[in-house]
């Protein structure tokens, strides 16, 4: 693939699989589980089992370790190549190689994943929550406070600077995520209304902790943001410091985000633990998923769907930054509302979906002044042109001048005159070494 291609490649996978991935979970969340059958539809139960979601989502990205293992196996099958013997003790190869600062990520660094595995487990736990009281458009809006966070934090862990015009986007930002978390209190569950419409009149006159509801949802993905900016800005550091391939950290996160819920599921099977809530009734949440084709079917594509997710979110980490990442992450909130409304999932209502509109409409504004790629007001300092292509160039150019200097050739490309075993340099037979050499040293250099 060309090189101007990669990157949009890479933010197109970025958006295609993320806005899969929240359809598919809410999907989930809306298949019942228990009493299909009962005339009462409030005697049904969906599925709400965020800890299980969690536990599918680390498996997905698991599911990344198969090409690695894959490209392994075929690499053992091959003959090993050798390389030249004098390649080996070339010291301007030496020189060149010594010149990357980043060192492999293996041994026991690799449990460095761990802490962004942590923390996406935190994230997505708490999300899930979210996601089963909120619409799928509001919690996929919701998350676009999610510039907020890393923002504050590449200032403080990463040593970036932000101008003035940044922190006001950062400011209007929030300002779009409160008034997406305001319209999604006036609005009515349009899930439910969309599976049980002969219910109106009575979640009408259950408004209030509808609204609730949708607030505490708001609530549990917004704070969820602040573990997912820490997971983006610990990812960009190791990537920053250590070579690692996207695969394998996607991999490698999964695997100790799996392991950490699975040292957790002792502690949640407690009868004390699981009567709280039944977010924590692990063997209930067991059935419910290999009982229920749909719930199953659902979170084997969502798998499939996060492992390709993560991939392309690390490759844009890695590639062009955590912001970046997060932006990208902002911009598909416009596809999974118009999706949503599609499918039904939600309505239109006049004027309240206004306010969402204009949220969104903040939202990505401040997102994208952030970022650069919209103007800021004249009235505010903006950041100098990044001179750093100039910077690389330049160094290009240094290098470019000390191999092709005198020096360098004199002790790789020119041969001792005395050889006689350079381009047209032959010394006839019966001709003597003492002999004047006026095109030799010339000839030498060709």
């Amino acid at each position: 693939m060309s090189s101007s291609l990669f990157i949009p490649f890479l933010l197109g996978g970025m958006i295609l699989t993320g806005s899969s991935n929240s359809l598919w979970s809410k999907w989930q969340d809306m298949q019942c589980v228990e009493n299909c059958l009962d005339p009462d539809p409030r005697n049904r139960v969906l599925y709400e089992q965020p800890v299980w979601q969690t536990l599918q989502m680390f498996l997905g990205e698991m599911l990344c370790f198969i090409p690695v293992l894959y490209t392994w196996f075929a690499t053992r099958r091959q003959a090993p190549v050798h390389l030249p013997p004098d390649s080996d003790h070339d010291p301007h190869v030496a020189i060149k190689l010594g010149t990357s600062s980043q060192s492999t990520l293996s041994g026991w660094k690799v449990l460095f994943l761990w802490i962004p595995a942590i923390c996406d487990l935190t994230a997505t736990t708490l999300m899930n929550v979210g996601l089963l009281y909120t619409p799928v458009s509001i919690y996929q809006m919701t998350r676009g406070a999610l510039v907020l966070f890393v923002g504050i934090f590449s200032v403080i862990f990463l040593r970036r600077h932000l101008w003035l015009y940044q922190w006001i986007s950062l400011i209007v930002v929030m300002t779009g995520v409160g008034l997406v978390g305001w319209s999604g209190s006036l609005v009515k569950d349009a899930i439910k209304q969309a599976i049980f419409p002969h219910l109106k009149s009575d979640l009408s006159t259950s408004d209030e902790p509808e609204a609730t509801q949708v607030l505490v949802g708001v609530f549990f993905i917004f704070f969820a943001q602040i573990f997912t900016a820490t997971q983006f800005v610990v990812e960009e550091k190791i990537m920053e410091r250590y070579s690692v391939s996207p695969l394998i950290a996607v991999g490698f996160e999964g695997f100790f985000g799996a392991i950490s819920i699975l040292l957790l599921f002792p502690f949640l099977a407690l009868p004390s633990v699981s009567k709280l809530s039944p977010f924590f009734d692990l063997p209930r949440g067991w059935h419910q998923m290999v009982d229920n084709a749909p719930v199953l079917y659902s979170g084997i594509a969502i798998a499939f769907s996060i492992s390709f997710f993560n991939y392309f979110g690390l490759s844009v980490t890695r590639h062009v930054s955590a912001t970046a990442r997060s932006l990208t992450d902002t911009c598909r909130t416009l596809s999974i509302w118009l999706i949503s409304l599609g499918l039904g999932w939600e309505r239109f209502i006049f004027p309240t979906s206004f306010l969402q509109v204009t949220g969104f409409s903040l939202l990505v504004y401040g997102t994208f002044l952030f970022n650069n790629l919209v103007s800021p007001p004249p009235c505010l300092p903006v950041s100098p042109p990044v001179s750093r292509p100039v910077r690389i160039i330049d160094e290009e150019d240094e290098e470019a001048d000390a191999l092709l200097s005198s020096s360098v050739l004199d002790e790789t490309a020119a041969l001792p005159a005395d050889l006689g075993q350079s381009g047209f340099d032959v010394i006839p037979e019966g001709h003597h070494l003492n002999q004047p050499k006026q095109h030799a040293t010339p000839q030498a250099h060709v």
